[in-house]
């Protein structure tokens, strides 16, 4: 059996994004009308214990999986359509994609990994000509989200546990992982990171840019400044 090509993880938010895309979604919701306007102040404190790790990841991650509840796939495909075209889109940098493009040239497998659930998350990995997707995975009952999550939610160690499961489906060993790329922003990504044979930061939070400090990771700036 032939080797198969290297991996190159990419993260989602503030890494290829400038933004976080469940930030940025409970927002667009509550413009909408379609979220009550207090689901803001949550949002924001979600998002402020996520930075500095505080949050638990049941906590966060059943958060933005209850925005969706009672309501089918169907029901928010064309919002989510058009809150790929109104707030993704327009802040993916231009040297976040002649990044991936460059990748996607040397010909290595991409895979885009994030706690963002699938729901939120899939349309902007293919806009992206990403191959494969590790998200958040929600749960459906009679068809419709549930407001909870399924399975292991992408998020801190388990991005590691569910690539290593994505791995383990393919038949591939984890040793793999040595000449796998991983780009992320976050010290939540830490054990990723920590996983793979070339970690590069990206935008780094304090806390991550500090490890990467220590480590001499690659430090790259593509969607913000320092």
């Amino acid at each position: 059996m032939s080797t198969p090509p290297p991996l190159a993880i990419f993260d989602l938010d503030h890494t290829l994004l400038s933004g976080d895309s469940d930030v940025l979604w409970c927002d667009f919701l509550v413009r909408q009308g379609l979220a009550a306007p207090d689901q803001q102040a949550r949002n924001q404190a979600l998002d402020a214990a996520y930075r500095d790790g505080s949050v638990g990841v049941a906590a966060y991650c059943d958060f933005h999986a209850a925005l969706l509840a009672g309501h089918t796939p169907a029901h928010w495909a064309p919002w989510c359509e058009r809150f790929l075209q109104a707030e993704v889109l327009p802040r993916i940098p231009a040297a976040a994609r002649a990044l991936v493009e460059r990748h996607r040239s040397a010909g290595h497998r991409l895979l885009m990994s994030t706690a963002t659930n699938r729901a939120i998350s899939q349309r902007t990995a293919e806009a992206l000509g990403f191959e494969h997707l590790i998200a958040t995975e929600l749960e459906l009952v009679d068809g419709r989200y549930s407001g909870r999550t399924t399975g292991t939610p992408n998020m801190r160690d388990g991005k590691v546990a569910r690539l290593l499961d994505w791995l383990s489906a393919r038949g591939e060993p984890a040793t793999g992982l040595r000449h796998a790329h991983f780009y992320s922003d976050s010290a939540n990504d830490l054990p990723l990171l920590r996983a793979v044979g070339l970690p590069v930061v990206v935008d780094p939070d304090p806390r991550l840019l500090a490890e990467a400090t220590v480590r001499a990771w690659p430090v790259l700036r593509l969607v913000r400044t320092p």
